[in-house]
């Protein structure tokens, strides 16, 4: 919804901490296969709203197993999942992508200048 209802050039951020507080830190595989299942229906319909010059990103900040012993963030890399109806595949960079490059390639897009290190990856 509140995609939908954003005006054009403005951010829409979502967090979607349950994966990381209720499943990743509490070690419940179970638990966390179920919210990907969940997502993952979930993602078809959300593109299915976007419009032709948004930029959809679905990334995460750090890697946390539900099978890693202990409770701390786990350090696997964590996938960056790009759509735009105007974007051609072969315009996502195929080099690893870090989380400031994330920043820039969103501030890019928003016609923001960027501050840091990170490079856009489109």
């Amino acid at each position: 919804d509140e995609m939908r209802q954003a005006p054009d050039g403005s951010l829409t951020f979502a967090n979607f901490v349950e994966f990381d507080t209720l499943f990743g830190h509490r070690r419940d595989a179970e638990g966390y296969a179920r919210a990907l299942e969940w997502f993952d229906a979930q993602i078809g319909p959300i593109l299915a709203q976007s419009r032709p010059d948004d930029l959809v990103i679905f990334t995460a900040d750090h890697g946390n197993d539900p099978t890693w012993r202990g409770t701390d963030h786990t350090r696997e890399q964590v996938p960056v999942l790009v759509h735009g109806q105007n974007l051609a595949q072969t315009q996502v960079s195929d080099r690893m992508i870090a989380f400031q490059d994330v920043a820039v390639t969103v501030a890019a897009h928003l016609g923001v200048v960027a501050q840091g290190q990170g490079r856009n990856f489109l």
